[in-house]
């Protein structure tokens, strides 16, 4: 790898200096509760990070962690990146050794990454406690440190650990320490917010401090013939743990730093790092900054969610701006003021960050919310003051039974469809009965029935599909898995799509819990044809029921995107 110059652009704070976005998912955000990421995964992740436009990939600790020595190897012969390069990160020296003889900066060295991020000590009591050596060796460790790879040809970022909790403590001593990082050759100086607990008040007065202190090219606007700055960057690393990691980062940008440091999603230790898109969005749709360019926002929701597949971590829908629930509007003043202009109720449009509005249609409904809901599923209401009516009513009357549409959006489409006449009858429904059978205990059906039985569970369906009218049997693990089954067996002949469909999540919800036994039950079921997945809702006086209309709602609602005409 050879080393690539950092990215420059022009922004409003800071012009002519130039602007880092970094990010560190592949090493800060991996330490996340639950999060175990695999070198083929950290790869993936890397490449949709570049596609993102970020300038720096911070890609593990080599030497320390054996899977992210492997990392920068595959690294460098199966990762191409066009927008960002590698950082290897790591510590400085230990205290008594030479910097070319230690193994961890050698391994530093070995990553073959044209920039090396060390974390050092920055808070005297850590130096004195953690470390347990003096001030002076661990200023020695640092400016030795950051020297030697200097003069190895790599550029250096220096992460000050427990900057702003070391600056309150002794402001004098954390200075020391970066300034010995810049004097050795570091060209970032970093400082951390390692235990999460600044407000952006006390981050915005110290980073001010720390720039006027160091001469700080984000204020001078000085640089040198190279084009890099003459005066250190200053960056920040926000951890979230006071709830104010994205703002602690704005008000460090504000004050002077051309630096920021987070992760995609907001992963990492405890409650997690700045969320680097929301950081980036906010810098780059407010206040004006082109940090990583029109397209790579655009992609951020893509990007997101992609991710988040990679890590097996869920999306969070009321994350900002790439959330599924960002652009979502429920209430019926807000729908009457969108449908006249969306601006009124959204902060930015959300085709900015490749995103979309969404509308919720709940008992909270109006007709402006169901009008805007049915163009969203495609359907023009606008004309249709009767069907709108008929629709809000018939939600709000459902809804009040313990319906929920909001998470149901295929349920609300066959409503709107009932209403329209333009609802398909693919099968009625003559009668259907389940049988569970008990056993002692310990024992299979197997064990009772012989080798071919499967489940103590039994359903019989009566249909009736075009002229002919089917009588089905399955047995299942469970009620509602009889029931689908027999469903399958009496319609897969009729209709064939049948087969391609899967259940792929099932929730039960216990309504008016205060009535014990006699509480009515819902379902949301979501079904997938292998392209694409959809959620309907059942409510019934039971959990049977409620799954039997959630069910047979999905393979209705299946049988019409598929295409399929009534059986005659």
């Amino acid at each position: 790898m050879t080393a690539t110059p950092f990215h420059a652009v022009d922004v409003p704070f800071h012009a002519g200096v130039p602007f880092h976005v970094y990010d560190t998912t592949l090493r800060d955000g991996a330490q996340q509760e639950g999060m175990n990421l695999s070198v083929t995964d950290k790869l993936a992740i890397a490449a949709q990070l570049d596609e993102l436009g970020v300038g720096f990939i911070e890609g593990g600790w080599p030497g320390a962690v054996p899977k992210d020595t492997d990392f920068f190897a595959r690294a460098a012969k199966e990762l191409t990146l066009r927008n960002a390069v590698l950082a290897a990160f790591g510590a400085t020296r230990k205290a008594g050794l030479r910097a070319g003889n230690d193994p961890q900066v050698r391994a530093l060295l070995d990553a073959g990454t044209p920039v090396v991020t060390l974390v050092a000590k920055s808070d005297v009591r850590h130096v004195e406690r953690a470390l347990r050596t003096t001030r002076e060796e661990n200023l020695a460790m640092i400016s030795d440190t950051v020297s030697f790879l200097a003069g190895e040809g790599r550029r250096v970022v220096l992460d000050a650990e427990h900057f702003f909790d070391g600056y309150r403590y002794d402001a004098a001593y954390a200075l020391s320490a970066i300034r010995a990082a810049h004097d050795a050759g570091a060209e970032v100086l970093c400082l951390c917010d390692t235990n999460g607990g600044m407000i952006p008040s006390w981050v915005s007065g110290i980073v001010s401090e720390v720039v006027e202190a160091l001469g700080g090219s984000a204020v001078v606007g000085r640089t040198g013939d190279d084009g890099r700055p003459a005066g250190p960057v200053i960056g920040m690393h926000a951890h979230n743990d006071s709830g104010c990691a994205v703002a602690n980062t704005l008000a460090a940008v504000e004050a002077g730093a051309t630096h920021i440091q987070g992760c995609v999603n907001g992963y990492g230790e405890r409650t997690g790092n700045a969320d680097l898109i929301a950081v980036t969005a906010n810098l780059q749709l407010k206040l004006g900054m082109d940090l990583v360019g029109e397209h790579g926002l655009r992609e951020a929701t893509r990007i997101a969610h992609a991710i988040s597949e990679v890590t097996n971590i869920s999306p969070f829908a009321r994350q900002p701006y790439v959330g599924q629930s960002a652009f979502t509007h429920k209430a019926g003043l807000h729908a009457s003021a969108i449908r006249v202009d969306p601006d009124l109720y959204q902060h930015m449009d959300p085709k900015d960050v490749g995103n979309d509005m969404r509308m919720l249609v709940s008992d909270m409904a109006g007709r402006a919310s169901v009008e805007l809901k049915g163009r969203e599923l495609g359907f023009d209401l606008s004309d249709r003051k009767d069907v709108l009516a008929a629709v809000t009513d018939r939600v709000k009357h459902d809804e009040a039974r313990g319906y929920t549409y909001e998470a149901a959006d295929a349920s609300f489409e066959l409503v709107l469809r009932d209403e329209l006449g333009e609802l398909p009858r693919y099968f009625e429904t003559q009668s259907w009965r389940t049988i569970v059978e008990t056993v002692p205990d310990g024992h299979t059906p197997a064990d009772v029935y012989g080798p071919e039985a499967e489940a103590f569970a039994e359903a019989t369906v009566k249909m009736t599909v075009g002229a002919e009218r089917i009588v089905a049997t399955g047995e299942g693990n469970g009620p509602v898995d009889a029931l689908d089954r027999a469903v399958r067996q009496a319609l897969t002949p009729v209709y064939p799509e049948l087969e391609r469909f899967e259940l792929i999540d099932f929730k039960v919800r216990i309504l008016d819990n205060e009535q014990g036994t006699d509480a009515r039950t819902r379902v949301l079921v979501e079904t997938s044809d292998g392209e694409r997945s959809w959620s309907t809702v059942g409510v019934g006086p039971n959990v049977i029921e409620a799954a039997w209309e959630a069910t047979t709602g999905a393979y209705v609602y299946g049988l019409i995107k598929a295409g399929v005409a009534p059986a005659r």
